[in-house]
């Protein structure tokens, strides 16, 4: 009788087992280093792309989404969980987040999605030889095209001025490429360098004061998250402001030549669907965006003293009319 019972608990036991492995929920943990704009938009298009595919939250996948406010110790913090937690994928909304999800796990698939340079951020030195269990897409944006915007704009444009985030690998790397391809156009870049968001407003009223002829703002996480004071500066002063991305101009830039945030999000969820459904990550390419986006706001340009040409009206993806605000975020 006692054998019978003990038989019978070990039955028990793995019924229970195989049940909970037979109705476990695939887990995706979704995460992003501050509020930009630029994050909220690529991780609602994320989103948008599971549930396009028939994926939804509380359904039939289960989404962790964390957002770390800018601070990077709480973004490794946030790594580290979704491993405890044992979610079956890791999203990766920017380079911090991507560099704090690859030194927690190489098990996990993890899939990036607004990453200037993927391999700079760790995922191997080459195509042929990177990180196994990563796939995603780059940022990385259109930046001697935009300086040669703003050549064509302003045909004596001297000193270029924009600020930097020393503290973010994707931030110092796009300032190398702005350098490189000002001494190409005839620019100097002028930069002043800020250590938080906090910091933004002040820092754009030191730029301003460096004799700069324009204000060409690459893209970081720190900026973006507070690039509507950058906007009311330049305007305030009447200096130029152009945008390293397409939603700047909904804050304030006069222009702007970038990706499509949206489509970035919703690229990055295709992928995170073929890994989801078995593929191997080392199998997918990562993926550069090309498809360049002109917007122009004609309001913020007549602030700041430009006026744009009928051939750069004809040639923009988007035009925002005077009168239409700048303030709408996502």
């Amino acid at each position: 009788m006692k054998k019978m019972f003990v038989c019978l608990l070990v039955v028990l036991f793995f019924f229970l087992s195989c049940q909970k492995e037979s109705t476990s929920v695939y887990t995706i943990g979704i995460f992003q280093v501050n509020d930009a704009p630029t994050m909220s938009v690529s991780r609602d298009s994320f989103v948008q792309a599971l549930n396009d595919h028939g994926l939804r939250d509380g359904e039939n996948i289960r989404l962790i989404m964390k957002n770390a406010m800018g601070d990077i110790p709480e973004v490794q913090r946030l790594a580290q969980e979704f491993v405890t937690e044992r979610v079956d994928m890791i999203v990766a909304f920017s380079t911090p987040c991507f560099q704090a999800a690859m030194h927690a796990t190489r098990d996990i698939p993890i899939v990036f999605s607004s990453v200037a340079n993927p391999y700079l951020a760790g995922a191997s030195t080459s195509a042929e030889n990177r990180v196994s269990n990563v796939a995603g897409v780059s940022s990385r944006g259109p930046i001697k095209e935009s300086l040669a915007f703003i050549r064509e704009v302003m045909p004596d444009a001297v000193r270029i001025g924009t600020l930097w985030t020393p503290s973010e690998l994707n931030s110092g790397y796009y300032l190398e490429l702005a350098i490189d391809s000002a001494n190409d156009l005839g620019f100097e870049i002028i930069t002043v360098p800020v250590t938080n968001s906090s910091e933004v407003l002040l820092s754009t009223q030191v730029l301003i004061n460096k004799n700069i002829d324009a204000i060409y703002q690459i893209s970081d996480n720190t900026i973006n998250a507070a690039f509507e004071a950058v906007g009311e500066v330049a305007s305030e002063n009447g200096v130029p402001l152009f945008g390293g991305q397409p939603y700047s101009t909904r804050l304030g830039a006069c222009a702007a030549l970038g990706w499509d945030f949206s489509d970035m999000g919703y690229k990055a969820g295709r992928i995170a669907i073929r890994v989801k459904d078995g593929e191997d990550p080392a199998n997918i390419p990562f993926l550069y965006m090309s498809e360049v986006k002109l917007t122009l706001n004609l309001e913020a340009a007549q602030k700041q003293g430009i006026l744009f040409s009928e051939d750069i009206h004809k040639r923009a993806d988007e035009i925002i009319p005077a009168g239409e605000g700048s303030t709408d975020r996502p």
